[in-house]
């Protein structure tokens, strides 16, 4: 079989290889790689800033948005062969954190997890994969062409568990969110958004092509002005931030209507500084009793609801998020942003293409 695997230290640390088929061990499924979503976080891995190879490895196979068919699965696991399956991401250490132990692993307290494709074990990125039936979750027959954004809609499902739990720590009837970025993370989110029926705005840079179309058909309003005049004409109950940009975080913190939620999911690049008036920011917060939270990962609870999510959604709607699929001889296309574009994916099953 073919993977998709990163060297590193190498001049060229993309590399498809040949490799043996995987044996499963006892317990374990064998599942045929189909695609293979690429975002961010894998293009840091390539370029050797984020990530860790398992010990003693000088390279590991990359991937954590998986898809795959189901080859062979143990008896009683509640998986046959031909369902489409998804594998989780992150695994708790051997000694598990309190978080851990309880199966909110994605709340890791000691940092020991290991996540695969990202740190510490082998990912998703090959035509053939084994995986835990307890760490792995069924997809609806028809998400076929789109099962590969099931990871992004689990980051998304915490956010809005977070927002909704931290919400209900009084009276909350929120009726308008506001996602900033029009990505993945953003066009998923405002997706949940529309599904929990609510008024739902998308803030992006992009004036042409399929971000702005995406969220018009979402039945949302997509705005391209900055972001404190939005902010100002909104006054959002939420905001879900997928940007990441320093400016935008605080302008979404300071610009919710009274007891409003912002729930920050994009990771902001180090060494750049803007001016902020901590005092006010700070006197708005606590006066207005907002709330600011972060989120990152998922578990397996956030993983059941994204299948529920995405099986609810129009799926020639979600077919258009993937802006770029490409085979697995070109693997490294997919790994290099795209002008314009929204998801890149690797079929990792030629039929698949």
């Amino acid at each position: 079989m073919r993977a998709v695997t990163v060297r590193p230290d190498s001049e060229n640390p993309l590399e498809v290889r040949e490799m043996p088929d995987p044996d499963p061990q006892p317990g374990e499924m064998l599942v045929q790689g189909l695609a293979l979503g690429v975002c961010g976080t894998d293009r840091e891995i390539v370029s050797g800033g984020h990530g860790a190879l398992p010990e003693g490895r000088e390279w590991f196979v990359v991937g954590h948005e998986s898809l795959g068919r189901v080859r062979q699965a143990p008896e009683g696991s509640g998986f046959a062969a031909g369902d489409l399956a998804v594998g989780v991401v992150r695994r708790p250490d051997p000694v598990p954190c309190g978080a851990c132990a309880h199966g909110e692993f994605d709340m890791c307290r000691n940092g020991r997890y290991t996540e695969r494709g990202i740190k510490g074990a082998d990912g998703y990125g090959a035509q053939a994969w084994c995986v835990e039936p307890e760490y792995a979750v069924k997809l609806d027959p028809g998400l076929e062409r789109v099962g590969m954004l099931m990871e992004p809609t689990t980051v998304v499902a915490k956010a809005w568990e977070q927002v909704e739990r931290v919400g209900n720590r009084s009276w909350f009837d929120p009726r308008r969110v506001l996602v900033t970025g029009a990505g993945p993370i953003g066009l998923l989110a405002a997706l949940l958004g529309r599904q929990r029926g609510l008024d739902v705005h998308v803030l992006d840079r992009i004036t042409e092509g399929p971000k702005p179309r995406l969220v018009r058909d979402l039945g949302a309003e997509y705005h391209t002005e900055d972001i404190e005049q939005v902010m100002s004409k909104l006054a959002p109950d939420i905001v879900i931030e997928a940007t990441g940009a320093g400016r935008l975080v605080f302008e979404a913190m300071a610009g919710t209507s009274a007891y409003g939620i912002v729930c920050l999911t994009g990771v902001s690049p180090g060494g750049r500084r803007i001016a902020v008036d901590a005092g006010s920011l700070n006197r708005d917060i606590v006066m207005e009793n907002d709330a600011v939270v972060g989120s990152v990962n998922a578990n397996l609870r956030h993983y059941r609801q994204a299948a529920d999510a995405l099986a609810a959604a129009d799926q020639q709607w979600l077919a258009r998020i993937v802006t770029r699929r490409v085979p697995i001889d070109r693997a490294e296309e997919a790994f290099t942003p795209q002008d314009g574009g929204i998801k890149s994916v690797v079929a990792l099953d030629p039929a698949a293409e």
